[in-house]
């Protein structure tokens, strides 16, 4: 267990051989799910992973802001004695890990940026998303609409919520809901206020200043896509543009969690922009 500055304890884990990478899983309010993706690159990287605080095994309590996430994420560095880091965020852990990133670029070598949305103001993409999320639910709609309406909802109703609405994540319809009940398997849960309270305090860091920021980033970047992410990937542009050095890679046939619906070709981008230089 990582304890952190201000007394909060977060689970925390290991594997693998080779230059230490640290994981931030998505949400916010979701916990570590990267069992599959840290035994597909534990053979070229020493694979950090931890939960969030208010997120699975770890403590659920606050605050939940970005600045006490980001400091929850320099805790785990400390914990595991790390000088140096690569980081891999996916969803809002993409964001988080490129915050990380520009408050601390000494200590980031590499920064892998996964189905994140950009930089720009979330009004600008979220209603398209909104649109595409409740189209690709498709006959699970009233299901899922039924039980967000309800509170409050037992341990069953929220493992069914979350596993529906995961399952419109991935671009394999045949395979949705079985990929997503294995993200779900075991239910681990997240206190309801943390996503509620991280994402609200999100919003209020204007665009222009991550954009400038952005600009002056001395880290070596990979944006990584799945090209049916119902996320629209045209948000992630201006990031692109603003990073000095990036590469981007968009893998054909994946939704949200591309490292699950196209693990070989998700492997290779990684490990080898990991071995860049290195």
């Amino acid at each position: 267990m990582v304890v952190t500055d201000d007394g909060c304890q977060l689970w925390t884990t290991r594997s693998g051989t080779g230059n230490p990478l640290v994981l931030c899983h998505g949400g916010p309010g979701f916990w570590d799910t990267f069992a599959g993706l840290a035994g597909l690159l534990g053979d070229t990287a020493t694979v950090h992973r931890w939960d969030q605080r208010g997120c699975g095994r770890s403590e659920w309590r606050g605050p939940y802001t970005v600045a006490r996430s980001l400091a929850d994420l320099e805790g785990v560095r400390r914990h595991h004695g790390l000088a140096g880091m690569a980081l891999l965020g996916h969803s809002w852990g993409a964001e988080l890990a490129l915050r990380y990133a520009l408050a601390h670029h000494g200590r980031v070598t590499r920064l892998v940026y996964v189905s994140g949305t950009g930089i720009d103001p979330e009004a600008t993409w979220r209603p398209d998303f909104q649109r595409s999320f409740l189209e690709r639910l498709g006959g699970r709609l009233p299901r899922w609409r039924a039980l967000r309406a309800r509170e409050p909802r037992s341990a069953a109703e929220e493992r069914e919520l979350a596993t529906l609405q995961l399952s419109a994540d991935f671009a394999d319809r045949d395979r949705a809901l079985e990929e997503a009940e294995r993200e779900t398997t075991p239910f681990l849960g997240a206190d309801p206020e943390c996503g509620r309270a991280l994402n609200a305090d999100r919003r209020r860091f204007p665009s222009d200043a991550l954009l400038g920021a952005c600009q002056a980033l001395q880290v070596p970047v990979l944006l990584v896509d799945g090209a049916d992410d119902l996320r629209p990937r045209w948000a992630v542009d201006s990031l692109e543009r603003a990073l000095p050095d990036v590469r981007r890679v968009v893998l054909p046939g994946a939704g949200h969690l591309p490292w699950v619906e196209a693990p070989a070709a998700f492997r290779s981008a990684v490990t080898g922009f990991l071995a860049r230089g290195s």
